[in-house]
């Protein structure tokens, strides 16, 4: 059998040269394919019938991007991504990945670090001398990174205006008056936002560079995204999805969200083909939007591909950064801090979680949360397998949804 696709590589390939650059592409994909042992057709089927089973042609909805080997295997789109305009999703529908962005800023500290502008064994107190209370000498920036720094979020979180609109800056000003830590620093887990926007703040002390031209340098152009932005008020994103979320009386919580709150009907009301009211939920309707190296970047699957090809291909960082971006440094599992993502077998390493659940491949990813979206992306090394999933509704189930993908992909052989 082996031998048999090896045969048939070849031939496709020959198939090219003669058929031209148009054939190529279809070729070359089927090539790949075959040299899984895949059968594309029935893949495609099982997923197609996945998404149709969670979302609605005329609701918000996802994109859904899987990858082999950095291809492109399955690339759909199910939704609305404006409710006021009907523009429909696909992969080139510019979605806030909220959380996610994290991994973009730790990426951004280990280039700092290669560069020799800081070391993250170094404690904070030694980069922000404002910060003059003793807890932060303890405070070591890789603390930051993995979320065991022990620092509390202690924003003003009664004080509606401020959340919705507090920039980096704004969000980390309640540290000046810090005096103690929940834990202390590296022995447990509690997943807060403002330590990352702290590096929003470094990057500009140790480049001269403001954080979004630092990033876009070295991270975006390398990575040769075009459809990645971090967000602002007057930003214009296009083909920029809105979040939803069913516009009702309701209680959010859980461990699969950084939140819990409660939200109430509001007047801003859409309606689907099925009768489901829907209510706009991002920027101006829901906190942390302006924040951006928490959490504030807006893209497509397309171009999160690249993202992760960089990193593949060891573009942005060196190996052993990325390594260490990858390495388990905090344990989630049962920390008394902080529910998200807290499950067995899960770590934190610099701007990724890791999932060791034995008998399966080890799962490196991230999710994220803001409004209306809901946002995954997951890398299986040993198999060299991307899923990326962005959502701008937050009704299904992710993680449930992610594990039935995970499943299908195994039993189609996608996965080791």
């Amino acid at each position: 059998m082996k031998a048999k696709i090896k045969i048939s590589v070849i031939i496709t390939m020959a198939l090219c040269c003669v058929l031209g650059v148009n054939a190529k592409r279809v070729i070359t994909k089927r090539a790949l394919v075959m040299s899984m042992s895949v059968n594309v057709k029935r893949l495609e089927s099982r997923l197609d019938s996945l998404l149709n089973s969670h979302y609605d042609a005329k609701s918000p909805g996802a994109a859904l991007l899987i990858a082999k080997n950095g291809k492109a295997i399955y690339d759909k789109g199910i939704g609305v991504a404006d409710m006021s305009t009907g523009e429909k999703i696909d992969g080139n529908t510019a979605f806030n990945i909220a959380s996610i962005s994290k991994q973009f800023t730790a990426i951004g500290a280990l280039k700092m670090q290669e560069m020799g502008l800081i070391n993250l064994n170094n404690s904070v107190a030694s980069y922000f001398p404002e910060l003059k209370n003793d807890i932060w000498k303890k405070v070591r920036l890789r603390h930051l990174l993995s979320h065991s720094s022990g620092v509390p979020d202690a924003r003003p979180r009664d004080d509606r205006n401020f959340m919705l609109t507090a920039t980096d800056e704004q969000s980390v000003q309640y540290m000046k008056d810090l005096k103690e830590l929940h834990f202390q620093p590296g022995t447990d887990y509690e997943y807060i936002n403002p330590t990352f926007d702290l590096f929003y703040l470094l990057v500009e002390k140790k480049t001269g560079m403001k954080f979004v031209d630092f990033q876009k340098k070295h991270l975006f152009s390398k990575a040769k995204m075009s459809n990645v932005q971090y967000f602002t008020p007057d930003a214009k994103i296009a083909h920029m999805a809105h979040g939803y979320i069913v516009n009702e009386d309701a209680e959010v919580s859980g461990s699969d969200s950084d939140y819990a709150k409660k939200r109430e009907k509001v007047e801003n009301d859409y309606v689907d083909g099925k009768g489901v009211h829907w209510a706009e939920c991002d920027y101006g309707e829901e906190t942390f939007f302006a924040t951006k190296a928490d959490g504030g970047i807006y893209t497509t699957t397309h171009d999160f591909l690249k993202w992760e090809n960089a990193l593949r291909k060891n573009v942005l960082v060196k190996n052993t950064s990325k390594l260490k971006a990858y390495k388990t440094h905090t344990k989630v599992s049962g920390s008394k801090w902080s529910g998200y993502q807290n499950r067995e077998n899960t770590w934190y390493g610099y701007g990724w979680f890791i999932d060791k659940t034995p008998g399966r491949e080890v799962k490196i990813y991230h999710t994220g949360d803001n409004g209306g979206f809901q946002a995954y992306a997951a890398k299986y090394e040993r198999s060299h397998v991307n899923v990326i999933m962005f959502e701008n509704q937050n009704t299904v189930d992710r993680w449930t949804l992610q594990l039935e993908i995970e499943r299908i992909l195994r039993e189609e052989g996608v996965l080791k």
